[in-house]
Parts: C-alpha cells; structure tokens; sequence
C-alpha cells in the first residue's frame, strides 16, 4: 500500500487486508510508521495471549501504510496492571488493552461492562448489548468523562478456577484463600464462604506457589498452562457441561485510548482503529478457543484432574447473585441503566435466563 493514498482507497484497501489477515502473521517490517507510534501495553502477562496481541500489534503499520504503527508492552512493562487507566489518561501510553472489568475502579458501572455470575453467558450476547442496545454509545459517555475513550470490546473467553483441593460443589468454597478480580464476582464468591483476595494476573503463580492463597481464578486453558498453573495446582473446576464458568463465562477485554491521542487522529484513522478493533476481537477470540483445545491434553499430561459443579449449583449460586446484582446496580444511576438493558435481555424470549420470580422483592432504582 502506498504511502500517498487517498482516504477512499485507504478505507478500501484497510477493510481487505483487515478480512484477511489472520493473528499467526510474524511482525511485519516492510513499512515504517512515518507517522504516530502509540505505546500499547495490554494486560497479558504471557503465553499465547500476549503473543496474539504482539502479533497484531505488528501488522497496523502496514495496514496504514506508515500512518500509524502500534509498540505493544505485555503486563507490566510500563506500568502497573491496575495503573494501565492512570497511564493512558495521562499520556505515558496512548492505548491500551486491559482486561474491562478493571475500570470499575474507576467507573463504578464498569461492573457491568464484562461478565459477572450468572448475567449474560455467550459472547455474541454482549456484542448484542454493546452493538445493538446502546451499550457502546453508554460507555463511551462514561470513559470520555474520565479522559478515555473506549473503542470497542475484545473477547477472548471463559474464566476458570485453578485450585490445589478439589471443588466438586459450591460448598467447597468455604474457607478456601481465593483469588478473584474483585467487585461483584468476589463478593458473590463472599456470600458463599471463600475468603476472597484481589492480584492482578501476574502475582497469581508466585501467590499459588506460596500457599497464599489455595484456589485462583484467571483467564482459560491456554494463557493459564502457559503460565504455569499446573506446576502449582492440582485441580480445575468448571461449571456443568456445556457450561465452562459459573462466575465469568464471557471474559471481555477492549482496546482503550487516551482521548488526547485520539483526538489527534485523522477521522479515517480514528474509522481504521474501529474496524481493526473488531477484527482483532474476531481473530483473538478464536485464536484463544484453538490454543485451549491443545491445551486440554498437556494439563490432562501433568495429572490435572477436571471438576465440574452442578446444575443445582448453578441455580444456588444464581440465588446468591440476583440480589448482588441489585446492589451493584442501584450504586448509581450509570450502573442501574446498563443492568436494566441487560435484565430487559435476560428476561425477554430471546434469552430466559432470569424470571419474574427470580428478581420478585428487587427494585431498580433508576
């Protein structure tokens, strides 16, 4: 692609190397960015996750015939995992790919922007909430209030729990030292009776090491292998069949940028970044599914032994969080209009999931 296209054709020429690119392709090196480099760091630690992103961080200056190019940072590598939104709104990165379920620390609606226990389930229904009932548009006011904006999410897949004694039903959770994102997953896993601490990814193996804690959750099979959880745990508990995660089933991260950066953007550029946002979520997603296929056989290798809870589980545990749900939502009037679009999803003949009966004696306090 020549550097000294016009916008038409490069609108045309990015949507056809975007359809066609697939995550595998080493860093492309035949173009220079002649234009802005944006200082990208994500929230993988490593593994094939850190890998896709790299991967794809490689092909935008080609894509954009030197416009724009992407120098990607694994977890870390800058700053902090919990500093990632401090960074980007203060320039010392432009964009960034965290794990969403972190902004709830500062966007206290956040909690709803990813997966919690029992809410939405399958992937293709937050790209409905997000796409097709106002969710992106919702977001974006809030991160453009904090000096952000949110370009898009980024699936990659379920949650699953790691665990050094077995948990063959909900009970099990008592009293176990347990890792989880914090807000409303760990105070659902509370309610139950684990004691439940916060760790970004990257101080979950030397933690499990240790013993301080006895049961993790992180992201799926692949990234978890590749980090070394096997060598430190001797279980995995999953959901029912079918049914991979009671508590994060659809673990959602995005592409962020900080407002500054993008406002400097050309508005075919500020288009290009949109696009590519979605294809980067189609071709992680599936990356990430293939990777954790391969890495079922090297866990079952290492001794690692499956468990799965029930389907009287996951109606206990639905009990435990419809009320959680409630009190998060009611927190502010932000978090009560995103919950009731997704409650309207859950209740309606499309999904199910929830029953007039279910959320009888809640109110939204809208």
């Amino acid at each position: 692609m020549k550097a000294n296209y016009n916008r038409r054709k490069f609108l045309g020429a990015a949507a056809a190397s975007t359809a066609a690119v697939t995550l595998a392709t080493p860093h492309i090196a035949s173009a220079q960015a002649k234009g802005t480099t944006w200082k990208i760091q994500t929230s993988w630690p490593g593994g094939v996750g850190l890998q896709i992103f790299k991967d794809w961080c490689g092909t935008i200056v080609e894509k954009t015939g030197g416009e724009l190019a992407f120098e990607p940072f694994g977890a870390n590598d800058v700053v902090g995992d919990f500093q990632l939104y401090d960074a980007v709104k203060n320039g010392v990165l432009q964009a960034v790919n965290p794990f969403t379920i972190y902004v709830q620390g500062i966007i206290p609606a956040g909690v709803f922007l990813s997966s919690y226990p029992l809410g939405l389930r399958n992937p293709h229904e937050y790209d409905v909430f997000y796409y097709g009932l106002g969710g992106l548009e919702i977001t974006r006011e809030l991160y453009a209030a904090q000096g952000m904006y949110f370009v898009g999410p980024v699936h990659h897949g379920p949650n699953i729990i790691h665990s050094k004694v077995p948990i063959r039903s909900i009970d099990d959770f008592r009293g176990r030292k347990m890792r989880l994102p914090g807000g409303m997953v760990a105070e659902v896993f509370t309610e139950i009776g684990a004691e439940t601490t916060v760790l970004p990814g990257s101080e979950i193996f030397p933690a499990l090491e240790k013993g301080t804690i006895d049961v993790a959750d992180y992201v799926g099979p692949a990234v978890n292998y590749a980090l070394g959880f096997s060598q430190v745990t001797k279980y995995i508990s999953m959901g029912p069949p079918g049914f991979m995660s009671l508590y994060q089933p659809v673990d959602l991260m995005d592409i962020t940028v900080g407002m500054n950066a993008w406002n400097a953007l050309s508005d075919g550029m500020k288009q290009f970044v949109e696009m590519e946002t979605h294809v980067y979520s189609d071709m992680h997603h599936g990356a990430i599914q293939k990777a954790d296929q391969e890495a079922w056989a090297k866990f079952e290798a290492d001794g690692t032994e499956v468990t799965r809870l029930s389907q009287d589980d996951v109606e206990l545990m639905t009990e435990v969080a419809v009320p959680i749900w409630f009190k998060y939502a009611n927190r502010d009037k932000d978090s009560a209009r995103i919950f009731k679009i997704q409650l309207d999803y859950m209740m309606s003949g499309s999904l199910g999931y929830v029953t007039p009966e279910l959320i009888e004696g809640q109110t939204l306090d809208l």
